[in-house]
């Protein structure tokens, strides 16, 4: 009895099967949801002590959300995939040497520290429903990203992710991207921690002497400015094009950039507004 019981859904003594209804891809990076429940947590905390506030409650709120906006931006955009990012319909081979070909959505997602790649087939029969990857590749060490290219090899991805891995790994005369991307993410990396200090200090600052908590939160915004523009003097001078049959990936910013850009003009908006209302 207790044989069969432990036996539910397995097949000749293997492990059990899950079924295509209970698969899904990964839609979201974990730790992005930790951000994300972190900071909601704290504003909604906030919101419950909000009314025994009695003095000051509109520039108390102000600052509070302004606060948890900022700090929930520089660590969201620090481990986003979203700050170059490309997409394009594809008729192609899914492996090298193969006649059969599928339509499928190519999406690659250029963040700091890697990349992320999708393939999603367009099924028009029940055979190609199972083309759904998603596939992270890291470039936090010089040479960490053709490590991770040599493993896809052996793995055997498909045809368009290795080659538009292969694109990124090379580091040749002519085929420097990756080392581009990898440059611009690692000073990005850099000033956005920075920026993340810059953002602790300010609320001790703003608690204690508000003065120089306006000043802090200054130089957190010329920090978040300074991180687009150093990100955007060190991509690539010829942009990156990966031709597939069927369609071309063009890279433009992503949501990331644009995030951190509308965080620190914020920032600098609401201090201008700040001094002019004196």
């Amino acid at each position: 009895m207790l044989k069969g019981w432990f036996d539910a859904f397995r097949s000749d003594g293997g492990p059990t099967l899950y079924m295509h209804s209970n698969r899904t891809p990964v839609i979201e990076d974990i730790r992005n949801i930790v951000i994300y429940v972190s900071f909601s947590t704290i504003f909604f905390a906030f919101l419950i002590v909000f009314p025994g506030i009695r003095k000051e409650k509109f520039s108390t709120f102000v600052s509070v959300t302004i606060s948890l906006f900022i700090g929930a931006v520089i660590l969201v955009t620090n481990y986003g995939t979203e700050w170059h990012v490309a997409q394009t319909k594809i008729y192609g081979p899914h492996h090298a040497f193969s006649r059969q070909k599928i339509e499928a959505n190519l999406g690659v997602r250029i963040g700091l520290n890697g990349v992320n790649i999708t393939l999603k087939a367009m099924p028009k029969n029940i055979l190609l429903e199972d083309i759904n990857y998603n596939e992270r590749f890291s470039w936090i060490g010089a040479t960490e990203l053709k490590e991770e290219y040599r493993e896809a090899l052996v793995k055997g991805l498909p045809y368009p992710i290795l080659t538009t891995a292969e694109y990124l790994s090379q580091d040749l005369e002519g085929f420097s991207w990756g080392r581009h991307y990898r440059l611009a993410g690692y000073y990005s990396y850099i000033l956005l921690w920075t920026a993340f200090f810059l953002w602790l200090v300010m609320n001790i600052l703003l608690c204690t002497v508000p003065r120089y908590g306006a000043y802090c939160m200054q130089l957190t915004g010329g920090i978040m400015l300074l991180t687009n523009a150093i990100y955007t003097l060190l991509l690539p001078r010829k942009p990156l094009v990966i031709p597939f049959e069927g369609g071309l990936l063009r890279f433009h910013y992503g949501w990331c950039f644009w995030l951190v850009l509308a965080a620190g003009m914020l920032i600098f908006y609401c201090t201008i507004l700040c001094e002019t209302s004196k």
